[in-house]
């Protein structure tokens, strides 16, 4: 059996920049088990599964389709920078001729469009709430060692912990924080977070006067111990900083190693478009 892959580079417009994803187009069923062996040998954050949702159905000329996502350890209820990757592949290589995608998945319908040189991506909205420092104490002191935290908030829906940076730090600091992920797992003790957002507030001078708010992202739990930009993540950020800074509009950069740039805009339906471009660095065929 072939499968065709492709590996996309998202939330840039360069290769090997971004966060790269696979992306599989399914013509038939795929056994369970496969889905998690394919991604386990991709070894990326992230491989997304394309299937069709009925036999008729054509990855040129359909408009509605099944996606999935697994790290190399998990299937993962939500991805943002995937969904982006496989928008890219179905409306630039498969050259689908509908302007809108929708994609039905765990996290339920997500949409996709094309704008220009962007793909945009209708994703939820989910609120974050304060979080008592003495419960996740460790994990805090795991991740940024004696740095002033200025802010803590917790997503249930996500289960996403946000730790906000002091403002008083510039976005090299962020960068160069050496965060060893893989001793999240023995540091937190609580059992509901499956994910550490460190995020800081934009610099309103200087060369980066243009981005509202910096982050990094680590997810040990799913095998991802830092994820280089990633989209569900700013599903958390998008309403944390929206709320921070009384802006509804809102250009996020995250700090990786790779890096990449996300726009972000609020609707008032509780839902956040994130637009970001890509570049396709791979294709081919898994042979199984």
């Amino acid at each position: 059996m072939q499968i065709p892959i492709f590996t996309v580079d998202a939330f840039t417009n360069r290769p090997f920049c971004g966060n790269p994803a696979a992306v599989c187009l399914l013509e038939n069923d795929l056994d369970e088990g496969l889905h998690q062996k394919i991604a386990t040998e991709m070894n990326l954050s992230e491989t997304a599964f394309i299937r069709k949702l009925h036999p008729a159905d054509d990855f040129t000329k359909s408009s509605c389709f099944g996606l999935r996502w697994f790290t190399p350890a998990n299937e993962v209820p939500l991805c943002g920078h995937a969904t982006l990757a496989s928008a890219a592949v179905l409306f630039h290589i498969q050259k689908n001729t509908n302007s809108v995608l929708t994609f039905v998945t765990l996290s339920g319908e997500l949409k996709t469009r094309r704008e220009k040189d962007h793909i945009v991506l209708d994703l939820p909205l989910y609120s974050t709430y304060p979080q008592a420092l003495e419960e996740v104490g460790g994990l805090i002191k795991a991740a940024v060692g004696d740095m002033i935290v200025q802010d803590l908030r917790y997503s249930p829906d996500t289960k996403k912990l946000l730790v906000r940076l002091s403002d008083t730090y510039e976005r090299s600091v962020l960068e160069k924080l050496q965060v060893n992920a893989q001793q999240f797992l023995s540091a937190e003790k609580t059992g509901k977070v499956k994910g550490l957002i460190l995020t800081l507030k934009g610099n309103s001078s200087g060369k980066d006067k243009g981005h509202d708010f910096y982050s990094r992202y680590f997810a040990p739990w799913y095998g991802v111990l830092e994820d280089p930009v990633t989209g569900s993540a700013h599903a958390v950020l998008s309403s944390y900083w929206s709320e921070q800074l009384g802006k509804t509009e809102m250009l996020a950069f995250q700090c990786s190693r790779r890096g990449g740039d996300l726009k972000i805009s609020l609707r008032n339906d509780g839902r956040v478009e994130i637009a970001g471009q890509f570049a396709i660095v791979l294709k081919g065929n898994l042979t199984l």
